[in-house]
């Protein structure tokens, strides 16, 4: 009779326990798609993760919330279902939602609380984080991640002496072009693409400057500085010297020029598939469909020369990197971390190459013969070269605002060659004002 009860008390504490897992995060994954940040659970796809029989009673309970671009959304889910396998000490409920990279800083300081506790973000606004205190820095395997991923990438993820994220890839841009269009010659100018005539209803070339990310590319070609030549000023801008001047009358030319076409609302990615654009100006997340569209005459390479003050001067953009960050308020640093770092890893940066086209950081990666074939990663590669690093100053952030108001002011013809002088005083002001008030 003894014996009965005590496996009948047996039976009852393991339906118990079973029934713990579940409500802990033990229940397999809920279905549909991942919604924008911010939601509940009518957008969000919240995912406990699968748990194994073999995982310890013992196991911590986490919730991890995980924010990352439309694009990464369904391989962001399987590695971390990947990572719970991995970690069996957690028992984790995962939440996902999607965040976009133009975004993600902005709804960090807008509601921390309920921000990601991993996100994946441009390391150019590590500094305002670090100062807004939403970032957590990168304590755990710190020298196994050091050693995994090139030496610009950390680099790009440090500041002042500590490490705030792992690395993903180069964030920065290049130009596609169409190989029946263009040949490779042409491409190394832009005025010898735009001097071409390509047929009625074809455009030639295609950028944004009406995204401040994009414009700045033309400045520093001509020499023009952003908060000093080492980006580390925050009192310096000479966007409106002579120099400037000849960049903002270059551009009102471009933007005037009807084979000219400015990248609106994906407007030059749909013209390039449907083959009325020779060229545009994007990152590797726009490969996979301008290369299905293109097939043979898919092409990319670094951006082109301008003419300007006399001289033919290489277009030069902004180059940072993506990372995966942890915020700092997070109630599980540990796994936050582990997860960030597991997301970069070796494997699933390969499976993010290969799914989305991503530039690996990771050093094994760099010279493997299937990336070295890739034609966007490789001119993503060069035109870094080119690049100028990312300001560290956490006053980046009053930058793009008056910036992309300076570019929409040329797209819609409000500054022209007559206001130029003015309206160039008028954006340095605007960015230096802030700053020094």
């Amino acid at each position: 009779m003894m014996k009965s009860k005590m496996r009948l008390l047996l039976v009852l504490a393991l339906a118990a326990c079973m029934s713990l897992t579940v409500a802990c995060g033990g229940s397999p994954s809920t279905t549909g798609s991942p919604s924008p940040a911010g939601t509940t659970d009518n957008g969000n796809t919240a995912t406990p993760s699968p748990m194994t029989a073999d995982t310890p009673a013992a196991s911590e309970a986490v919730s991890l919330k995980v924010w990352a671009p439309p694009e990464e959304q369904e391989i962001t889910i399987q590695m971390c279902t990947a990572f719970q396998e991995a970690h069996p000490e957690y028992q984790i409920t995962f939440d996902y939602a999607i965040e976009s990279m133009d975004n993600v800083i902005n709804d960090l300081k807008k509601d921390a609380d309920v921000a990601g506790d991993v996100f994946m973000y441009p390391t150019g606004g590590i500094p305002e984080l670090v100062e807004a205190g939403l970032i957590y820095p990168i304590t755990i395997d710190k020298d196994a991640i050091t050693s995994l991923h090139s030496e610009p990438s950390i680099a790009a993820c440090t500041y002042q002496g500590q490490m705030y994220g792992v690395p993903v890839t180069p964030n920065s841009w290049f130009m596609y072009y169409d190989k029946s269009k263009y040949t490779e010659d042409d491409v190394k100018s832009l005025e010898s693409m735009m001097a071409k005539d390509l047929g009625a209803g074809v455009a030639n070339f295609s950028c944004t400057i009406t995204n401040s990310w994009y414009i700045s590319a033309f400045f520093y070609a001509n020499g023009c500085t952003l908060f000093g030549a080492d980006g580390t000023d925050p009192t310096e801008c000479s966007w409106n010297s002579p120099a400037g001047v000849e960049v903002g009358n270059y551009l009102v030319d471009l933007s005037s020029n009807p084979k000219y076409v400015e990248d609106k609302d994906g407007v030059a990615g749909t013209m390039m598939r449907e083959g009325k654009l020779g060229a545009l100006c994007s990152g590797t997340w726009a490969a996979q469909p301008i290369k299905e569209a293109l097939g043979d005459n898919y092409a990319a390479c670094k951006l082109p020369t301008i003419h300007i003050g006399g001289a033919d001067k290489q277009l030069r953009n902004f180059a940072d990197f993506k990372a995966y960050g942890v915020k700092s308020r997070t109630k599980a640093p540990k796994a936050a971390q582990q997860l960030a770092a597991w997301l970069c890893n070796e494997a699933n940066q390969l499976q993010r190459f290969e799914t989305n086209a991503y530039a690996p950081t990771v050093k094994s990666l760099l010279t493997n013969p299937t990336v070295l074939a890739n034609k966007e990663v490789t001119a993503l590669s060069v035109q870094t070269q080119y690049s100028i690093p990312n300001p560290t100053t956490s006053k980046l952030a009053d930058y793009w605002t008056p910036a992309t108001a300076f570019g929409s002011g040329i797209d819609d013809k409000s500054i022209t060659k007559d206001n130029m002088q003015a309206s160039l005083d008028t954006l340095v002001a605007n960015i230096l004002g802030t700053l020094t008030n």
